[in-house]
């Protein structure tokens, strides 16, 4: 299992589009990623809807667990998708 944490930095948070972003690169990759505020419970990552439902703002800290082949560089591509979110 891979984890990664960032602090998002985007002024309007995680919204509409980098939610969507996001979940495409999850099931892409075909592994399992869950995605939480740091400290609260995680949600399935390859759910718009359930990314959008954790109300991720900015200065939020969030947590990204993937489990599957490859891992460590699908955290990565994922951590710089959240990170470059626009």
């Amino acid at each position: 299992m891979a984890t990664r944490t960032t602090v998002i930095n985007d002024p309007v948070g995680i919204h509409a589009r980098p939610a969507a972003q996001f979940s495409q690169a999850v099931t892409a990759s075909g592994c399992t990623v869950t995605i939480a505020k740091e400290g609260g419970n995680p949600v399935p990552a390859n759910s718009i809807l359930s990314v959008m439902g954790l109300g991720i703002k900015q200065g939020d800290s969030v947590v990204i667990d993937v489990q599957g082949a490859d891992d460590e560089t699908v955290a990565d591509n994922l951590l710089n998708i959240l990170v470059n979110a626009e």
